[in-house]
């Protein structure tokens, strides 16, 4: 019900007339004025790497002919930015969870963490989704000295976790798989809420990056996971271990004494949800996260050599 409460509200949005789009780019313009120009260039170099112009291929379709495809959610997330362009303006886009990198730059939602990702452009695609924030009723101390997790285990990383932890003690693990698997592993769906009740939430990736991680670093609880190897638009890639999160071994071999270490060491585990909570702020301000959405579409439109893109000046 929310899913299609979310969707009929962003239709609605996209049926609403010019003069209304043109008051929200006047918005956009005066909000300019007002922010600091090395944290925007900060965040948009790390979005949109490289300074050279480039060609998109021909077959990219227009936005006078963008059309709903794979994704409604993705869809619905590009196309609120579009309406600032002119029809004849180009943006190759992926819609979906695949982290390669293509031979031209194209809008992704996620991409490979360093080496030659230059090419995959990271936009705020998803973000119902993803972009989820929580107001944790706990606090670290109150809550249970566990580590929990649930969600679906379909990749490598995943199902060796579940198997191995599913009955550990210090553990409350388990795949949400569907269909449903006949495995002790298979274990009922824990709200948010629920999970909120225990002072360590494991934050594994899965087809991109672990969906729970926005809302787990909002909380007061500790994000564990393995070093991440992929990023969105949420910078995964400058996260620092033993700063915004707790690193686990790709085996998973230390997670007990990492446990069992923050259980005992509060103050340690509360400083690494302080500043979770700090890196968590940045992509609170929903105007900030407008106008960049904004800037990273002027900014590929200029630099593939489109003309007259700006559909209000």
């Amino acid at each position: 019900m929310k899913n299609l409460s979310y969707y009929l509200k962003n239709f609605a949005y996209n049926a609403l007339p010019k003069s209304f789009f043109h008051w929200k780019f006047q918005q956009i313009k005066n909000l300019e004025k007002t922010l600091d120009p090395s944290i925007i260039n900060t965040r948009l170099n790390y979005y949109f790497k490289g300074n050279e112009m480039f060609e998109i291929p021909k077959k990219t379709p227009s936005i006078k002919h963008f059309k709903r495809t794979k994704g409604t959610g993705y869809y619905l997330d590009l196309k609120e930015f579009l309406h600032y362009f002119n029809a004849h303006v180009k943006f190759a886009y992926h819609f979906g969870d695949e982290t390669h990198v293509n031979d031209h730059p194209t809008l992704f939602k996620a991409r490979p963490i360093g080496g030659e990702n230059g090419n995959s452009v990271l936009f705020k695609l998803n973000k119902y989704r993803h972009f989820r924030w929580v107001n944790d009723p706990y606090s670290f101390t109150e809550k249970k000295n566990i580590l929990v997790w649930r969600g679906g285990a379909y990749k490598t990383l995943r199902r060796d976790f579940v198997r191995a932890y599913w009955n550990h003690p210090l553990c409350d693990v388990g795949q949400t798989n569907k269909p449903v698997e006949d495995a002790p592993w298979q274990k009922e769906y824990l709200s948010v809420m629920q999970q909120l009740q225990y002072k360590f939430i494991f934050c594994p990736e899965g087809n991109d990056v672990a969906t729970n991680l926005k809302w787990v670093m909002s909380s007061n609880s500790l994000c564990m996971m393995p070093k991440p190897k992929l990023e969105t638009w949420f910078m995964e890639g400058t996260l620092v271990a033993g700063v915004h999160y707790v690193e686990i071994a790709d085996d998973f071999s230390d997670l007990d004494e990492k446990i069992r270490f923050y259980a005992a060491h509060t103050d340690e585990a509360q400083e690494i949800i302080k500043n979770a909570h700090a890196f968590v702020k940045q992509f609170q301000n929903k105007n900030l996260e407008d106008y960049l959405c904004f800037k990273v579409l002027e900014r590929y439109a200029n630099r593939s050599g489109q003309s007259h893109v700006l559909r209000f000046n």
